[in-house]
């Protein structure tokens, strides 16, 4: 039995205790289980906890220590002699110490573990990577052959006002119209929610000539989480509104999304959800956008719910940081897309109906059948060729770490702040704990000043909704209290700190704390005081809030103090949801949030606070979502110095 060994890299943080249990309970199952069939069992366990869905043992064979996120290892555990052992194993021995036992399967039986090739999972992920893989493929075969010929007009008028060669957007929608599946995928500002409303005016155009006689398309719309579910709501709306087609059509779209859990029905202490295969959505196309953050067991669960003619659409950043759980499933999806590798069919397609003609010969790699349904849209109508954030984000997410230190240090792109004046100047060549935490508290001071936050400056600080809550009206009729605080909430998405971690000084915790003390100054605060931001760690269906929404503490009409959240919907007057703090149990300051947290939300100014070592969570992956957060500015704060060149050639992919 290796209890000792397992003990001792509980001690070094390699495993959990969970991981001991795990492999305590293999000893159980299996009592002449090999040392080699236990330390598998534990670093499966280890994977799922960070956030894996399985062990390769191809890459554990020759890259074991990046695998398991060990760095910074001291001599002492360099030398530990089971770490030594085991990475010094083959694939063929792992492999070898899987078979002919009880506790392993191909998948046949109830096995808690299988291997798939040279892929080992927890039995539940397996069964789950089926669930996806099966419905996917269901979905991938062509339903259509041809369109109708009226319909050719309508897609070209859609797409008249475009001078981008190819047009990947026509593209994206005329291929959706192909099969019962779809991906579109590009960076910030490439226009995904665009492509998406004009595909849902085709399609309810193609149903109208497909089958005039057909009940009105049920079309869902969803996101992961309450605040992306809110920010899709509006962005398809405006959409909507600036969509050229007919009133009639734009009647048939939908308007407002929900959170996945809500869409599937959530179900209290239970894994399950009341839509499932026998009582599958009410649907004819479900939508999700920022797929990026859907974990593996979710996409099995919404791949079970849907009904077996429904259409999915899929649409995110690829390149985005993954979920939260276990599983990077639009990641996983993408891989090859880039290449456009389109088959014969598939550019017959495009040539017929987008007017696309993709002469150039690629090759035909991983996820062939998936990469004729996924689309990069990869011109971004935000950010242009002197956009810093754009640039920026471009040479991070390609892990160029020369090409990123040019860019932060080039002053001609005006939308960077590496530091804003003064002495910061003269500090951000030899970042420092003392220098990063004198430019953040420049940072979030901004605009606490005299002058009229009417006139922001450039670097918004937390001053400025600060300054917008003390020009409180005098009238406390509730219309006029109500447009205040949507003025208060929109001042304080103009600047958001963001970073890697939850605890120690740069992690949420630490920077939650400072900024309070610098923002409230010597003054003591209760734990609820008046402009508090907040955001929920608990989807609340009772309140109708969900994780990830925030709020900010402000006096209502009858001056007493509630926390204001903004909402979508139209239950609630003047788009305001206000909520009493005592009945916010599940809550946490937000001056300063997790990247991870951040998915799904946008920023006029963003200031990303690295930490000064490295972990497994702080990849380029991190940086890259961190900074697509921002929408105007972006303030990179750098720790010690080296952090973010090390962050960039750190990868969660491969």
């Amino acid at each position: 039995m290796i209890d000792a060994q397992i003990k001792t890299w509980l001690k070094y943080a390699w495993l959990s205790h969970t991981d001991r249990a795990f492999v305590n309970f293999i000893a159980q199952q299996e009592p002449n289980a090999t040392d080699l069939l236990l330390w598998a069992s534990a670093l499966v366990s280890q994977q799922f906890n960070l956030g894996e869905v399985y062990l390769d043992l191809a890459k554990l064979s020759h890259s074991f220590e990046t695998v398991l996120g060990m760095s910074n290892m001291t001599e002492e555990q360099s030398a530990d002699a089971s770490l030594v052992k085991l990475k010094a194993t083959a694939l063929q021995e792992w492999i070898a110490g899987l078979t002919n036992t009880s506790v392993v399967s191909l998948g046949e039986g109830s096995t808690p573990l299988v291997l798939s090739g040279q892929r080992l999972y927890l039995r539940r992920f397996w069964q789950c990577q089926q669930l996806v893989d099966l419905g996917i493929q269901q979905r991938l075969q062509p339903c259509r052959t041809q369109l109708p010929a009226e319909l050719k007009a309508q897609i070209t008028q859609l797409f008249a006002n475009t001078d981008q060669q190819p047009d990947w957007q026509k593209v994206a929608c005329v291929l959706a119209l192909r099969a019962r599946f779809s991906i579109f995928t590009g960076g910030p500002g490439t226009g995904k929610t665009t492509t998406l409303t004009k595909l849902l005016a085709i399609l309810v155009q193609l149903l109208q000539a497909e089958a005039p006689e057909a009940h009105r398309l049920n079309i869902l719309l969803a996101a992961p989480t309450g605040k992306a579910a809110a920010r899709v709501s509006e962005s398809i709306n405006k959409a909507i509104a600036d969509l050229k087609v007919a009133e009639d059509i734009k009647a048939l779209m939908p308007t407002k999304a929900s959170t996945l859990h809500r869409l599937l029905g959530t179900r209290s202490n239970t894994r399950q959800f009341n839509h499932h295969r026998h009582n599958p959505l009410v649907a004819d196309i479900v939508i999700v956008d920022e797929a990026s953050m859907i974990d593996l067991e979710m996409m099995a669960a919404l791949l079970e719910a849907l009904p077996e003619k429904a259409t999915l659409i899929l649409l995110g950043d690829k390149d985005q940081l993954a979920s939260v759980e276990a599983g990077s499933v639009l990641g996983d999806l993408c891989q090859g897309a880039m290449e456009v590798a389109y088959d014969a069919d598939t550019k017959a397609w495009l040539k017929d109906y987008a007017q696309e003609d993709f002469v150039t010969a690629k090759s035909l790699s991983a996820n062939q059948a998936i990469n004729q349904q996924t689309v990069i849209l990869q011109h971004s109508y935000r950010f242009n060729k002197d956009s810093g954030i754009g640039n920026l984000a471009a040479v991070v997410n390609a892990g160029d770490v020369v090409k990123a230190q040019q860019i932060l240090d080039d002053p001609t792109f005006t939308d960077l702040h590496p530091v804003i004046s003064g002495d910061a100047s003269a500090i951000s060549n030899k970042p420092s704990a003392e220098s990063a935490d004198e430019l953040l508290k420049q940072l979030v001071l901004a605009n606490s000043g005299e002058k009229s936050p009417s006139e922001p400056e450039l670097c918004q600080g937390y001053g400025y909704y600060r300054a917008i809550i003390k020009q409180r009206p005098q009238s406390n009729e509730p219309a006029v209290i109500n447009a205040w605080a949507k003025q208060v909430l929109k001042a304080f998405d103009t600047f958001q700190v963001l970073c890697a971690l939850r605890k120690g000084q740069w992690g949420v915790e630490g920077l939650n704390e400072r900024i309070q003390q610098w923002l409230l100054k010597d003054t003591k605060a209760d734990l609820w005081y008046e402009a508090r931001p907040v955001m929920i760690t608990n989807n609340d269906y009772t309140l109708d809030l969900m994780n990830g929404d925030i709020g900010i503490a402000l006096k209502d009409h009858t001056d007493k103090l509630r926390v204001v959240f903004p909402a979508n919907d139209k239950e609630h007057v003047d788009g305001l949801h206000w909520v009493s703090p005592l009945r916010l149990p599940n809550v946490e300051t937000a001056y300063a949030m997790t990247v991870h947290k951040s998915q799904g939300s946008e920023f006029n100014h963003v200031a990303l606070v690295l930490p000064d070592t490295m972990s497994r969570v702080l990849t380029r992956e991190l940086i890259y979502t961190g900074i697509t957060r921002a929408k105007e500015n972006f303030s990179l704060i750098e720790t010690k110095a080296g952090i973010f060149t090390e962050a960039l050639k750190s990868s969660c992919v491969g």
